[in-house]
Formats: structure tokens, sequence, C-alpha cells
């Protein structure tokens, strides 16, 4: 298949005019600059007119709860193969859900549950690849590509602060623990790729000792802690290489105490979630984190909850009743945010649009980067041959007009 006239997203993050084939589910080459030559274009049977387009790879959310009335820990297939669908029809070809606190044993059977998934989705895939019936073959590719590619499992709890739990509930935190940590790992048949952790909660001796424990198993993120600065650099000094949704759940960033957010900013190996839905963080405090801790380092993401495509009304996040009004999740108990109901697309549209992040940096911030943070960067991430054939187009106005996943066009809009 040949896009053609599009603005191509580079690998040096710009957009440029150009074309894109595709062969099989993979990116054969990327034409910028120059014609398609016409010896190519006369092989094509398929071409798609991209009308001007941006066109720029597969979105990554590598942290959310859910969509569409479901959620990750509901820990059914059903469950999961809505919500890889649903994110795939608009443009988040590639996911890694995140867990809440909860019980040690839900936590093994949510995680086993995604690890079956998993299993499952690449022998879908494998199955469409080995079919020799032309026809067999382009429908189990359809059925495949119309699902996100499930890369990790993002766990947010159980190791957090009980001072900054925001929705998490706080009956089920425990104290860091590298044998649990690894139970996890195993349920999930290593499909864990990062685990939070507030290093205050136990003694500095502890913490690092945890981090260095799983280091080179799981990334380790601070994550719904009250750590300050010296708490916060240790671990990061330990190895810990991630921060989840910065400036939410954890102290302010003050000219005299810092805290996990100057800990982070001193720490270049670090990369930092941030939640730009317009309702998390002021667009002023959007900016200042890309000043701080330079664009290369920022990963966008939605922390979408299960209401996110439905209607305003109540819905469950954690065991905890959610109180959703337009773009505002907020827990009934206690007023606390809690998640929010904005895709990631619509999160670095809201970033362009009213924050003032360039659409380059904001793309970036949604596709290569979250791929570097997950490891994944040979194959997603980028537009360049051999990559995966993940493909979003948006008009000027940053409105959808497709989704090629795998090689297949799943969504279309006229």
């Amino acid at each position: 298949m040949l896009i053609y006239n599009v603005n191509v997203f580079t690998e040096e993050e710009k957009f440029v005019s150009g074309a894109v084939l595709v062969r099989g589910d993979r990116i054969e080459k990327v034409f910028t600059g120059s014609k398609v030559p016409e010896e190519i274009i006369a092989a094509q049977d398929e071409q798609m007119d991209g009308q001007g387009c941006y066109c720029f790879p597969g979105m990554i959310d590598l942290h959310f709860h859910g969509c569409k009335g479901y959620d990750f820990c509901d820990g059914t297939r059903e469950a999961v193969e809505e919500i890889a669908r649903y994110e795939a029809s608009i443009g988040v070809t590639a996911i890694a859900p995140a867990t809440m606190t909860l019980p040690v044993e839900e936590l093994v059977r949510i995680l086993h549950n995604g690890a079956a998934f998993k299993a499952e989705q690449e022998q879908m895939k494998n199955d469409a690849a080995n079919e020799t019936d032309a026809a067999l073959r382009a429908a189990k590719r359809a059925a495949s590509a119309s699902l996100a590619d499930l890369l990790g499992i993002n766990m947010e709890g159980p190791f957090i602060s009980p001072v900054k739990k925001g929705a998490q509930d706080a009956q089920y935190i425990l104290a860091c623990d590298a044998d649990i940590c690894r139970r996890f790992q195993k349920a999930a048949n290593g499909l864990v790729k990062f685990i939070g952790l507030a290093p205050e909660e136990v003694s500095r001796e502890q913490a690092e000792q945890f981090i260095r424990d799983v280091h080179g198993e799981v990334s380790v993120s601070l994550a719904h802690t009250n750590a300050d600065y010296d708490s916060a650099k240790a671990a990061f000094d330990a190895g810990a290489d991630h921060l989840v949704h910065m400036y939410n759940a954890m102290p302010p960033f003050t000219h005299r105490a810092p805290g996990v957010i100057g800990a982070a900013a001193d720490s270049p190996h670090v990369m930092a979630e941030i939640i730009c839905d317009g309702v998390h963080i002021h667009p002023s405090a959007v900016r200042g984190a890309f000043s701080l801790m330079g664009k290369e380092r920022m990963i966008f993401i939605s922390d979408s909850m299960r209401a996110a495509g439905m209607p305003d009304g109540v819905y469950t996040l954690g065991g905890q009743d959610v109180q959703v009004k337009g773009n505002h999740a907020t827990l009934v108990s206690d007023g606390s945010l809690a998640g929010s109901v904005t895709p990631l697309p619509d999160c670095v549209r809201t970033a362009v649009r009213t924050m003032e992040i360039p659409l380059e940096t904001a793309i970036a911030c949604a596709t290569i980067h979250p791929a570097k943070s997950l490891g994944v960067e040979t194959d997603y991430g980028s537009i360049a041959p051999g990559k995966k054939a993940n493909l979003v187009l948006w008009d000027r106005d940053l409105e959808l007009k497709a989704v090629i996943k795998d090689g297949c066009v799943i969504s279309e809009q006229n």
C-alpha cells in the first residue's frame, strides 16, 4: 500500500511532504522531498491519497486504566479486547495499561489475564502470517490489526504512599518487596514494564535495595509519593528511571523544597509522564515541565479510566465510585481527581491548541518517547523502513482522517 500526498513525521521529528510505502505489516520505504517513482506507483494495487494530512506513527499510551466502560483491572479477556479495540480506532495503536492498588492475589489474577491476552494476540498475528489462503489471510490480518498491541503493564501500586494515594485504595498499600514484585512479573510473563514506588515509606537503605534488586527486570517509577528531594534523588541515583504523572500525587515543586520534581529534573536518565487533559495541570505548569525536564524526556499519557468515550455518570475505579461530569472525574467519597476521561489523542490536541506545545513536540511525546521508555523503539514510535506500519492521519484541524494498523486501514473518516 502506498500512502501519498501526506506530511510525514520524520525521525528528525519534523513534518515533511512525502509518502510512505507499506508492505505487509511493515514500512518498506519513506519518500520525503521528492516524487515517488512512477514504477513504484504503478506497482501498488492499494493506494491512499492523504490529501495533505499529517502522517505520524501510531500513538502509544503507557499509562491509562480503561475506556468505553471497561477497566484493565476488570481482569477479563473481554475488557482487554474492547480497550485495545477502542484505542486502536482512535489512533493509539499500542498500549501499556495501568493497574490500581488492589490485593496481591487480585493483582496476580489481573496480570495473568493480561499475559494470556498478549499470548493470544501474538498467536492471532502468527496465524494470519501463516495462512495460505489469500482471503482468509486478509480477514485474519484485519481482525488482528483492529486491536492495539499490548506492549506492557504499568503498575502504579501497591508500593505507594497513603499520604498521596489519590484514587488508590489505602487499605491495600504495601511496603516495597522484591519477592512480591517478582511474583507480579511471573504472573504477567514479563509484561510488567513499570512498578511504582514511594521511597519514603521505607528506610532509604530498603528503598535503594529494592531498586537494585529489581533493576533490569522492571523499571522502577516514583509514583503516588510524598518523598522529599533527598529521598527521591537517592531513589533515582539507585536506578529508578520513571516519574508517574508529573505534578499529580506528589509534593509541589517549590524554591526551598523542590521535592520529587526537582530530583527528577536533576536526574537526566529519568523520563516523566504528564497528563495534558486541561484538568490535571495548568497550561503554564505544562510549559514549565518542558522547560525544566527538556522536551526529550516528556511522555504524554491519558491516565483515562473506564468512563473515557462514555456519557456522564457514576463509574468505578479501583473499587471506588467516581463521578464523571464533562472532562472531570472525581471520587464520590472525597472529591479527589480520579484519573481522566480524556483519551491520549485529545491530550495531544489540548497540548497543541491550548498549552502552546508545538505539534511536532506533542507528537513525539505520544510516539517515540513512550516507545523508548518501553524499550520498543526498534519496532514502534517512528516512521522508518522496517518498523511497524502503524500510522495515523490527521487533517490540518488535527481531526482524525485514518488509522493504519499493521498495514491495514482500520479507521477512515470522510
